[in-house]
């Protein structure tokens, strides 16, 4: 299955230079967050895909207006062709910020939590969808953009086939990988687009 990664970055190529050709065969689109609203449903609209997301941390514009023609998997497992997206959005946060899909370490395992018959339902999931990374892979710990522990914690106990995400932009910091390799996992920094292929 070939998928479009999306988060973050708007891109030109894709809003301003529409070419379908390039994104011919794209069964499934993914947003990881802080797309504006009609970017995405642009992308609903012109590439015969499933748009799913989760929420970024500046998407509370979403909660009057959401994308149209998106499904949103924040907080969900959604299988979609028989692969299980668990679906995480928001970013790290010091301070309670109800509202602001801005969460503690705490929040982030609470809400988890919720899904733990979601999770014993589902048998786990495939791909793991969120707006920050993991902690210590692909974040920039001691920031704003430092990842949750938690997140690490689903990786090494479920071990999906990908794990999804944006938040940290290249041009914060050009040496940060933006493929990296986690025991079975493959963790993809989505900021900008990327194509994938996911093969069973």
């Amino acid at each position: 299955m070939k998928i479009l990664l999306v988060s973050d970055e708007e891109s030109s190529y894709i809003w301003d230079y529409f070419d379908p050709e390039r994104f011919k065969g794209v069964e499934l689109i993914i947003s990881c967050g802080d797309l504006d609203a009609t970017y995405l449903s642009f992308l609903a609209t012109m590439i015969p895909a499933e748009v799913l997301y989760v929420h970024g941390n500046h998407d509370k514009k979403y909660l009057k207006k959401p994308p149209e023609g998106c499904t949103s998997i924040d907080d969900k497992i959604f299988v979609y062709k028989g692969i299980r997206f668990f679906g995480l959005g928001g970013s790290r946060s010091l301070h309670i910020r109800e509202g602001e899909f801005q969460y503690t370490e705490r929040q982030m395992r609470t809400r988890i939590r919720k899904r733990k018959w979601d999770l014993m339902k589902h048998k786990g999931f495939d791909v793991l969808v969120t707006h920050s990374p993991a902690h210590g892979l692909g974040d920039m710990p001691g920031t704003f953009h430092e990842g949750f522990q938690v997140f690490r914690n689903l990786l090494d106990n479920y071990q999906p086939r990908y794990h999804f995400f944006g938040h940290v932009h290249k041009r914060y910091c050009s040496k940060k990988e933006e493929i990296i390799q986690y025991g079975r996992t493959t963790l993809i920094n989505a900021c900008g687009y990327k194509i994938i292929e996911y093969h069973d």
